[in-house]
């Protein structure tokens, strides 16, 4: 793996020697947050080796760097999911490829279906800790003993003061977040209502497919991490109302936009 790392910086050196201090990942529906930067070069996926390409719906596949707020900044516009059969080293790939071209700070977004029933969609939950239910971890494997130890604590996964910078610019800019757990689900089926009741019991305020395995590889090497759910639709639903699609999801979290590109925005100015 560290010889296709290798490969992929390269790559990406060879067109530009930008030092990204803050890495965007852009989740469902939410590729407009690639329009805040000031954008200086930009590949598809598919032209950088060893980068898997995203098939969900939602999803451009592409990374861009160049300035956010005056930060030099990269932005991955859409994610690889573990869903899509791929293995979960390749899901944090590009986590792994933004420390090493410098970026010491993950802000990642994703749609997310409501647990708690207060929840309604649209709101943003900004995410404090996770559940780990997708049943891999990027770390599982050969033990690279590189960037650190695989045995890693996660306690304060979230960093508190990203999350208090996140706090500071919702309330610049009126908007009252909600806060709470991220659980993990593999996908891509969604929930059932057991299943949704078994998450209410363990304390999960919102689930999705996503965002965990980024989560754990940003930690790994160093990484703060700030963690922004779009709720997109209830999963806390009666089985006879309207069924969840993707396609619904991507709407509402096409929505949320405006206000998740300025929080980011709000954020990235106070680092």
């Amino acid at each position: 793996m560290i010889e296709q790392l290798n490969q992929t910086l390269q790559h990406i050196r060879e067109s530009s020697g930008a030092r990204p201090r803050v890495v965007i990942i852009a989740g469902s529906g939410q590729a407009a947050l690639g329009q805040s930067l000031d954008v200086e070069c930009e590949w598809p996926y598919s032209r950088l080796p060893h980068f898997a390409v995203p098939t969900v719906a939602g999803h451009k596949g592409r990374l861009l760097l160049g300035k956010l707020r005056g930060k030099p900044a990269a932005v991955f516009e859409g994610r690889l999911h573990f869903y899509e059969g791929v293995p979960m080293r390749a899901v944090a790939y590009p986590v792994d490829v933004a420390r090493r071209l410098g970026a010491d700070t993950l802000i990642a977004t994703n749609a997310a279906g409501a647990v708690n029933a207060a929840f309604e969609v649209g709101d943003i939950m900004l995410i404090r800790d996770h559940l780990n239910l997708m049943g891999q971890n990027p770390l599982s494997g050969p033990d690279l003993d590189e960037p650190g130890s695989r045995f890693l604590d996660m306690a304060g996964a979230y960093d508190a003061d990203l999350l208090q910078s996140a706090r500071s610019a919702a309330r610049k800019l009126g908007i009252l977040p909600r806060e709470g757990v991220y659980a993990a689900l593999s996908g891509p089926a969604y929930e059932t209502p057991a299943e949704v009741r078994m998450l209410q019991v363990l304390g999960a305020d919102a689930v999705g497919m996503s965002t965990v395995p980024e989560v754990i590889a940003a930690r790994h090497c160093g990484m703060k991490v700030l963690g922004i759910s779009v709720i997109t639709n209830k999963a806390a639903r009666k089985a006879d109302s309207a069924q969840a699609t993707h396609d619904a999801v991507l709407s509402a979290a096409a929505r949320a936009t405006a206000h998740v590109r300025a929080l980011v925005e709000g954020v990235v100015e106070q680092l």
